[in-house]
């Protein structure tokens, strides 16, 4: 049985022992080495005082190290958290005390970031470095060649069930401290297991992905690949997307999980023809949306690649995937329910709505988080009593309709939402209009104040289109958007501030218009 996160490696490594599980750079790894090599950290977590349920902080750049570090923290018993790449020290500060790390492991282009703040991490008591050895006094270090080596490739016997934690993945908060996402083994097996159902995943599979794997989108991409026996070619980033499009045919990639940015800087690309997707199964969508416009065009470029436009969230990971067989039916539809979850949309007063109301989406499933890391105050507002009696479900937080056929549409967050003229406004029905304005690479749609319409609606656009006006850009969007619903004012930007998950940050934007302090 496959109970715990770890089983997947260690059933997949008995079963294609010699098989190829991780492509990185010029390195091969089989899933006999990356399970010898998870054993052995494993072993040495051990030796260094982790006991079941302690805390193991990651934060590396996407690695080959990365990955053996969180199946050698399942394996110790403890719990991983992989952290941001692109963290700054104050808030790396601020996750490993809060998490109570007892051990970092870090890449040693990392460390810089550490020195700051050294004096003032409360629980952390060791570091293991991927480089040269580091000489500190507030720690002790070791390198992480000799801890690979210098352990057993023994399996450590294990304590823990599915109900306990497996990992805590820090997300933006409100408030800007980052709030800790408790997800236990159950809950993410019960996420992957879904996935791959629909994916219709087999150990045939190779899967490319330049996600970050502190985004739970990257993340479960190493989990899947280690259930079903695939391969796994991790990059570094999207940065150098040529080369990111080479490794498809080289590889013979079947699966390809991208992100709206991805799919926008795919578009911006002249000439495509000179790629082999031949391989290519399937794309997958998540994090935000896409633009039907964009769904459009990808179909265009990948005519017999199949895509996935999917629809989640930190706290279940995955809620919902539209079928490709009906992307052209229902091409503005993020689909209905992912197996073994129910959902439904409620008004404020927790009243199930019925087809075509706006309202919460609510969640239920064995994918749904624990609750957040020490907050039980944040907990409570999302984690709400359920149909049955003992039960909790997920309060997104996401406002949706569902058609009668069970099918969701993104309306926008509930704090995103914009009230001008009287009118409620998603601006996300603004964005989808200016993506189908030529030349609009891009676009995000806030509200501002003002004192006649309370808010007025301000879209920023990013184009490759230097001669575009802004009198064109409303004259488009009187054409096809009812008078309240046309913005106001637009500002071209060279480039969108972004989340570590690629969205785009509209926190910085309202900043930017002095709506947030």
């Amino acid at each position: 049985m496959r109970y715990l996160l770890q089983h997947f490696l260690e059933y997949t490594a008995e079963k294609f022992s010699d098989k190829t599980a991780l492509v990185f750079e010029k390195n091969r790894f089989t899933f006999r080495q990356i399970e010898e090599k998870a054993n052995q950290l494993a072993n040495c977590l051990i030796r260094y005082g982790i006991k079941r349920g302690d805390r193991v902080a990651v934060f590396m750049d996407n690695s080959a190290e990365a990955i053996i570090s969180l199946f050698g923290i399942l394996k110790a018993d403890a719990v991983f958290s992989i952290l941001s790449s692109t963290i700054k020290s104050q808030k790396l500060q601020f996750i490993l005390n809060n998490s109570e790390a007892k051990i970092l492991i870090t890449h040693k282009n990392k460390y810089r970031f550490l020195q700051p703040i050294v004096n003032n991490l409360t629980s952390l008591q060791h570091i293991i470095i991927a480089g040269p050895k580091e000489k500190n006094g507030a720690f002790s270090s070791s390198v992480w060649d000799e801890v690979i080596h210098g352990n057993m490739v023994t399996r450590p016997a294990t304590k823990n069930i599915g109900l306990d934690l497996a990992s805590i993945i820090y997300t933006s908060g409100s408030t800007g401290e980052p709030k800790g996402v408790m997800l236990t083994h159950c809950n993410m097996i019960s996420a992957a297991k879904s996935i791959t159902t629909y994916l219709q995943n087999n150990d045939q599979d190779i899967i490319l992905s330049t996600l970050p794997l502190s985004f739970d989108y990257g993340l479960y991409q190493v989990l899947m690949t280690s259930f079903f026996g695939g391969t796994l070619v991790l990059e570094r980033s999207f940065l150098y997307l040529f080369e990111v499009l080479k490794k498809i045919r080289q590889e013979k990639v079947t699966g390809f999980p991208i992100v709206p940015t991805m799919a926008a800087t795919l578009l911006r690309m002249k000439d495509l023809s000179q790629f082999d997707f031949l391989s290519l199964r399937y794309l997958t969508n998540t994090a935000a949306v896409l633009p039907v416009d964009h769904i459009k065009r990808l179909q265009s470029i990948f005519p017999e690649v199949k895509i996935f436009s999917m629809y989640g969230l930190t706290e279940c990971k995955r809620v919902a995937y539209l079928p490709p067989e009906d992307l052209e039916s229902k091409p503005a539809s993020v689909g209905k329910a992912m197996p073994n979850e129910e959902v439904y949309i409620v008004n404020e007063k927790g009243e199930q709505l019925n087809s075509g109301q706006i309202g919460e989406l609510v969640v239920r499933g064995s994918n749904i988080m624990k609750g957040y890391w020490r907050d039980q105050k944040a907990t409570e507002k999302v984690l709400k009593e359920g149909l049955f009696p003992g039960e909790k479900t997920l309060y997104t937080g996401d406002l949706f309709t569902m058609d009668e056929e069970g099918y969701l549409y993104f309306v926008s967050r509930k704090d995103d939402m914009i009230k001008s003229r009287g009118e409620r406004i998603s601006p996300k029905e603004i964005e989808d209009v200016l993506h189908q304005l030529k030349g609009v690479i891009e676009a995000a749609v806030i509200g501002v104040q003002d004192e006649i319409l309370g808010q007025a609606i301000k879209a920023f656009i990013l184009t490759e289109d230097e001669n575009l006006k802004e009198r064109e850009v409303i004259a488009f969007c009187m054409k096809h958007l009812e008078y309240f619903m046309v913005p106001k004012s637009i500002e071209f930007v060279k480039h969108f501030p972004r989340t570590s998950t690629g969205k785009i940050d509209k926190k910085i934007l309202k900043k930017k218009t002095g709506l947030v302090s």
